[in-house]
């Protein structure tokens, strides 16, 4: 039997199986490379001029056809090289596109909270594929063949819409094909009576929510301008307290609320809230970053760190469901803002991820600060030495969204 050609493997992909899966049902045999490293290989610009986005799977034949994306490789057997092709290019739009512009719309319109690391990382994704896309069409009108498909279709909407937190005139003169490309496909007479080609002159980005001055001044229309009492003198107040302590009396008082016994803990020099500030407002890592900040000001006695694992990888499916899991344990740490700060992550690809991450704590026992939340002990917890080389490596990098176990690097994370 004829092999359709070499398929590069990321080993332990659940789409690797799901290819495997549709080769043997179909009969179709492959050829894998014996010395493909992941993330190695797939770096390498002998890899990238075949293969521009530097993914895997990816397949190449004996004719010289190249082909990426799981989902275009699995449906290859039987279907035209054409077709696949358009298959990989509406799976780039809506994979390395869409989701990194969403998520900064978002960000950028308060739709949820902002987190620089989420920041720089989607637009840092960005980047990335509008570059690949920018290679790709230097020699190409169209992505597949000398017509229009659905494959130019699907990208070209997703990158104007794109162009609203990415480009503008900082960025535009980087993609001249770019430009091209989409002016060409969404003016087609057939297709500009639903689009209007306008590229923003300054891309949407993050400013803090104005502060609403207009409740306050309601406030103080509607507050009333008595003019002050004079002082009552004693024998007039006595009556009155007195009463006011009988009415007292009759009414049943709430018993305090226990108090978390971190609050009893001696003072610390070194400020949570502060660092927060410092996370949010500067780079992660190097030269005046927030975690040299970070050494200057840690208090050892007063704080700890943790690193943080997921118990139940195996039942992990898509990142984003992940991710908002992770959004979800955040919640329910509400009560405990004021004790503690987490940057976690969901590292690996979709039905092959894990999560983990760190934890700065007030104190040295972190159930204090997470036995508010339900699921806390769905989570293990060590204890990070930051005079260890390792541990320092594993805190900086969740801190930084640089974070990579067992070859799974990190994919999406919340602060």
């Amino acid at each position: 039997m004829t092999s359709i050609g070499t398929i590069y493997f990321s080993p332990t992909s659940v789409v690797t199986a799901r290819i495997k899966a549709i080769a043997a049902l179909s009969g179709v045999t492959y050829d894998t490379p014996a010395n493909y490293v992941h993330y190695e290989t797939n770096k390498t610009p002998e890899f990238t001029a075949k293969f521009p986005h530097g993914k895997a799977p990816a397949l190449e034949t004996p004719e010289g056809f190249f082909l990426a994306e799981s989902t275009a490789i699995a449906r290859y057997s039987g279907t035209p090289e054409e077709q696949a092709l358009v298959e990989q290019w509406i799976h780039f739009a809506d994979t390395e596109i869409q989701p990194f512009s969403g998520l900064l719309k978002a960000l950028f319109t308060h739709k949820i909270p902002y987190s620089k690391p989420l920041h720089l990382n989607n637009i840092g994704r960005l980047e990335r594929s509008f570059n690949t896309l920018e290679k790709v069409l230097e020699s190409r009108t169209f992505l597949v063949g000398e017509r229009l498909t659905l494959a130019d279709l699907s990208v070209a909407t997703m990158v104007l819409n794109a162009a609203k937190v990415y480009l503008g005139n900082d960025n535009l003169p980087k993609y001249p094909s770019i430009v091209r490309f989409v002016e060409t496909v969404l003016n087609q007479p057939q297709i500009a009576q639903f689009w209007t080609v306008q590229w923003p002159e300054k891309a949407l980005t993050y400013a803090p929510p104005a502060k609403d001055t207009k409740k306050k001044e309601v406030a103080k229309k509607a507050a009333p301008t008595e003019k002050p009492k004079k002082a009552k003198l004693l024998e007039e107040m006595e009556p009155e307290v007195e009463e006011e302590e009988e009415e007292e009396d009759l009414v049943p008082k709430e018993e305090p609320k226990p108090k978390n016994p971190l609050d009893s803990l001696p003072r610390s020099t070194f400020n949570l809230e502060d660092w927060k500030r410092a996370y949010s407002n500067k780079e992660t890592k190097g030269p005046g970053g927030s975690i040299e900040w970070f050494y200057e000001h840690f208090d050892k006695e007063g704080f700890s760190v943790w690193r943080c694992d997921f118990k139940y990888n195996d039942e992990l499916t898509l990142v984003f469901m992940s991710s908002n899991q992770i959004g979800g344990f955040f919640n329910r740490l509400e009560a405990s803002r004021k004790y503690l700060f987490g940057s976690i992550g969901v590292l690996g690809e979709p039905n092959n991820s894990v999560i983990s991450g760190v934890f700065i704590t007030r104190g040295e026992d972190i159930a204090l600060a997470l036995d508010c939340a339900p699921d806390w002990e769905s989570y293990e917890y060590k204890k990070l030495d930051l005079s260890n080389d390792s541990d320092k490596k594993f805190f900086e990098d969740a801190l930084a969204w640089d974070l990579e176990l067992d070859g799974k690097k990190w994919a999406d994370g919340k602060n």
